[in-house]
């Protein structure tokens, strides 16, 4: 028996303990007041127990042996527990004559006809139990099925949201681009360096699942780099990233979303510009990254925070943390928008 047959069988046999201790209390019963053993309540008990746990045994390690996480026929399991049944039967009356000092003849074979209830009884109850035990595993493996189909829609869903990038910026740069290969060709080579290293690391971000802060505070500032080419001297921007912080891990592109709105719905349509800071901190192991911008605030037209950006950071947030992680957006002092996210970091 391999390491993952031997971990499926321990496993199962833990889960199996309380309910058979509970079939085999029931089968004192009936053996004490019931079938009319010789014996008092406390001996049935111990010998029900013993066979009992002796069966399970052999058809929990029968089944890992022979099956292991497999799905057996029935007609196989039905031929494991005809082979358990009186097995477990005589190992475990054995057992049970051994812990109660008594020689095993004495467990039913001066009452013929109370030895043959009590082997059918273990075979009905063994038959019983292991109905029981497989539609169990049936279930099991069903949620198990569930959950792994679930986790591959939430990673399909995670990665639409992480594709869900404003094409408008695509377009903007290529129009500006167009507009400069003849105007100032040299900044025009400037602006499609920095577009190839934008798209590159986008492209990179897009296929992880996690990145590190580093890696995230690189696409943010090839972004803005990009941006403060298009708006030349109304742009300017921060990123504050302590060096004890670069290998966290995070979802990938969650700043951007927000750097996007900051200068869409802040700095471009304010005249003299502005400035965004992108900031990460770290405080009893949890990570606040901030996007602040020093231009139009909320109160202002078509600036409520909640556009497609905002919406997919919430989402993503939700699907990956729960409520132990959270987004707000609220006014900066003195002008302006602040953005923050709150990440639960593992200790």
């Amino acid at each position: 028996m391999n390491l993952s047959r031997l971990n499926d069988f321990l496993c199962g046999w833990r889960r199996s303990i309380v309910p058979v201790l509970v079939i085999c209390a029931l089968c004192a019963v009936m053996l004490t007041w019931v079938i009319g053993m010789h014996f008092a309540f406390w001996p049935n008990l111990v010998f029900s127990v013993c066979i009992g746990m002796t069966t399970m045994t052999l058809i929990r390690g029968g089944y890992a042996l022979l099956w292991g996480d497999g799905r057996p026929a029935t007609w196989g399991l039905g031929a494991l527990v005809t082979v358990a049944a009186p097995a477990g039967f005589v190992l475990g009356g054995a057992l049970a004559s051994a812990m109660l000092g008594l020689p095993f003849t004495n467990f039913g074979l001066n009452h013929l006809h109370a030895n043959t209830a009590v082997l059918v009884m273990s075979v009905l109850v063994s038959l019983l139990a292991t109905w029981y035990f497989w539609t169990q595993g049936r279930l099991e493996r069903m949620k198990a099925d569930t959950a792994l189909t679930e986790q591959r829609a939430l990673e399909a869903r995670m990665q639409l949201l992480q594709a869900q990038i404003e094409p408008h910026m695509l377009f903007n740069t290529l129009a500006n681009l167009q507009g400069l290969i003849t105007l100032d060709p040299q900044r025009a080579q400037h602006l499609l360096d920095q577009l190839i290293h934008y798209l590159r690391a986008t492209l990179s971000s897009s296929r992880s699942a996690l990145n590190t802060l580093e890696q995230e505070f690189a696409l943010t500032g090839a972004y803005l780099e990009l941006m403060s080419m298009r708006m030349g001297k109304r742009l300017s921007y921060t990123l504050e990233l302590p060096a004890e912080l670069t290998g966290l891990k995070v979802p990938p592109m969650l700043l951007q979303p927000l750097v996007e709105n900051a200068i869409r719905h802040g700095l471009e349509p304010n005249i003299s510009g502005g400035n965004v800071t992108v900031s990460a901190t770290l405080q009893q192991n949890v990570l606040t990254l901030s996007v602040r911008n020093n231009g139009l605030g909320l109160d202002q037209p078509g600036v409520a925070g909640d556009g497609i950006g905002t919406a997919n950071v919430r989402e993503r947030l939700r699907l990956l943390y729960g409520a132990s992680a959270t987004f707000s957006l609220s006014q900066n002092q003195p002008a302006g928008a602040l953005a923050q996210l709150t990440i639960p970091m593992k200790s």
